[in-house]
């Protein structure tokens, strides 16, 4: 086959203990599926249906090692926040909720880094947040663990620390929506595919990094990551 340009290469991301590597298709974020960031975000956290926002492949940064991303451009406020990823091994639509967990390949620490202060003008024009969360290099992601190795997360601690200081700690059973319901409820809309990742929402105390910061996010019984910003 000919191309009239080069194909952009495939964004990958480790897998731990082994030198395969998981090929990024789509990246679908959850939004306020923690009830404490919903209130300092300033929504109400009811269990209303979960809604998503999307990332592009290339925000995928390989944080297997310690890694560096660039302080972004057009913000003068650019935020952390720790994540739950998920990595999808076999897609399909309208999964059900109950076997939903049969379609992880596992999972992983990750940061949506997001400009916050353009996030927060389009929201309150109304406008979509592409400018404010989906952008390159802005999802730093540690090596997947297999789901077969980990077992499903459904508790533990989730953290992110900042130059050594603690700026988001909670525990991943306080997701409003699980990751079998957030499949399941996505997939309703769009159907899954192999390489797809969902990170499933960040809790409280989300704030902002400037260049020289050294951020170390956790999740109990995954990989950690180490992700310093630089101009």
């Amino acid at each position: 086959m000919k191309y009239v340009l080069q194909p952009t290469a495939i964004t990958t991301l480790a897998v731990t203990g082994t030198d395969e590597r998981f090929p990024v298709n789509r990246i679908f974020c959850v939004g306020r599926n923690y009830a404490a960031h919903a209130r300092e975000m300033g929504k109400d956290p009811d269990r209303d249906p979960p809604f998503f926002f999307m990332k592009p492949a290339n925000a995928a940064v390989d944080a297997s090692v310690a890694v560096a991303v660039p302080y972004p451009s057009q913000t003068k406020n650019f935020h952390h926040e720790i994540e739950l990823v998920v990595a999808i091994e076999s897609g399909g639509r309208n999964i059900p909720a109950d076997s939903a967990l049969s379609h992880v390949f596992g999972y992983a620490v990750g940061l949506d880094m997001t400009r916050r202060d353009l996030q927060l003008e389009a929201r309150d024009k109304g406008r979509p947040w592409e400018f404010g969360k989906s952008f390159a290099l802005s999802a730093p992601i540690g090596s997947i663990s297999r789901a077969s190795h980990v077992g499903h997360l459904n508790m533990g601690s989730i953290a992110v620390t900042v130059n050594g200081q603690s700026r988001q700690s909670s525990d991943v059973s306080k997701l409003i929506w699980s990751v079998a319901e957030s499949i399941a409820y996505l997939s309703q809309y769009e159907a899954l595919e192999p390489g797809d990742l969902i990170m499933t929402g960040t809790p409280e105390g989300v704030n902002s990094v400037v260049p020289g910061d050294v951020m170390r996010g956790s999740i109990d019984g995954l990989a950690s990551i180490t992700v310093s910003v630089k101009d």
